[in-house]
């Protein structure tokens, strides 16, 4: 599909509507913190693998501005129409997507020696195919001046060895950043974020896991929304990665 580059500047000037922005993987954790955050003062389309019925939080968001939710599955064949289509009708309804973010993905433990053709490849579809397709299908959407971002994740820098699939798929998105940034240039900027611990997941020690920071603390949810309203304000922006891990990449192994 040829881009039919619009200009994300003049919009936001134009003070008509808020920008509009697509949050991959809108829905938990670090997707939902984002999302209430630029609910304040964006426009916003949401999705996930599963149905939103009974996520009344979202009602909360609709008060200060209009949210759309999806339901894009990663292991649906028809994964790919199924975004064409949903994006197809909310050019027709009038929103105007301006900015993209994709955060989907999984953080399973796999050992060394427990490998398998089926998890890696459940890993891999998840991490890595699906943020591709989902990159495939919004960047045409975008108009020019956007920012298409990327969550990524610090173990680009630093593998997580009981994690090493998962930190495999993501050293491959990681790739995508840059090589986006020149496909889509000069219309559309890319720009990743390798996150640290900002949530760590229940039951984990997250004394301990700030420790193997050099701040000596774990980070926050709102590290991520100050960085993705930088990036998204950075018209001079494009290919990088920005990395907020608290320095632990820097620390003795």
């Amino acid at each position: 599909m040829k881009p039919l580059w619009k200009n994300a500047l003049m919009e936001r000037d134009s003070g008509k509507d808020r920008p509009c922005w697509v949050l991959v993987g809108g829905r938990r954790r670090l997707g939902r913190a984002l999302a209430e955050d630029l609910a304040r003062d964006h426009d916003l389309v949401l999705t996930s693998s599963r149905p939103w019925a009974g996520e009344t939080w979202v009602d909360g968001l609709s008060k200060t501005g209009r949210v759309r939710t999806l339901q894009w599955d990663a292991e649906s064949p028809d994964l790919v129409s199924r975004m064409m289509a949903d994006l197809d009708t909310l050019e027709t309804q009038g929103w105007v997507i301006s900015g993209a973010i994709i955060l989907a993905g999984s953080f399973p433990e796999s050992p060394f020696g427990t490998w398998s053709q089926k998890d890696l490849e459940a890993t891999w579809r998840l991490n890595l195919s699906f943020p591709f397709l989902c990159a495939q299908a919004l960047a045409p959407r975008l108009p020019e001046g956007s920012c298409l971002q990327v969550v990524l994740d610090t173990s680009i820098h630093r593998p997580w060895l009981q994690r090493l699939p998962y930190s495999a798929a993501k050293a491959g998105l990681a790739s995508l950043v840059p090589g986006l940034a020149q496909l889509l240039a000069p219309e559309v900027r890319v720009v990743g974020h390798a996150l640290g611990v900002l949530l760590p997941q229940e039951g984990s020690d997250a004394a301990w896991l700030g420790s193997r920071t050099l701040l000596n603390r774990i980070g926050d949810p709102a590290d991520l929304c100050r960085a993705v309203r930088f990036a998204g304000d950075s018209p001079f922006l494009t290919g990088e990665i920005l990395t907020q891990d608290g320095g632990r990449r820097w620390v003795d192994r």
